[in-house]
């Protein structure tokens, strides 16, 4: 499976992003899983499996498919629940 990190420039944010899903995929023990980050302009369906996006730019990436927006880049509980829901629902993790 693969998660792409989404922000409007590609640089700082999504690449954030990226580090704290790879950390919350280390404490769950999941290595099958590739992240990587990407600006919204460059980012397109069939990239990744899932995306993820803040608000702010969710309506500009609906047209992905699998999108998951955060509430704030920075709440990691929210990026853990919404990781580990991701992985629940396509089987990776119980």
């Amino acid at each position: 499976m693969k998660i792409l990190a989404v922000c409007g420039s590609g640089l700082g944010t999504s690449f954030m992003v990226e580090m704290n899903i790879n950390q919350i995929l280390g404490e769950l023990g999941v290595t099958d899983v590739e992240v990587s980050h990407s600006d919204l302009s460059s980012a397109v369906p069939g990239d990744a499996d899932v995306y993820f996006l803040a608000k702010d730019i969710a309506d500009g990436g609906a047209h992905l498919g699998d999108v998951v927006v955060m509430e704030s880049i920075i709440d990691m509980d929210e990026l853990r629940t919404k990781v580990k829901k991701v992985l629940e629902e396509r089987g990776i993790i119980l």
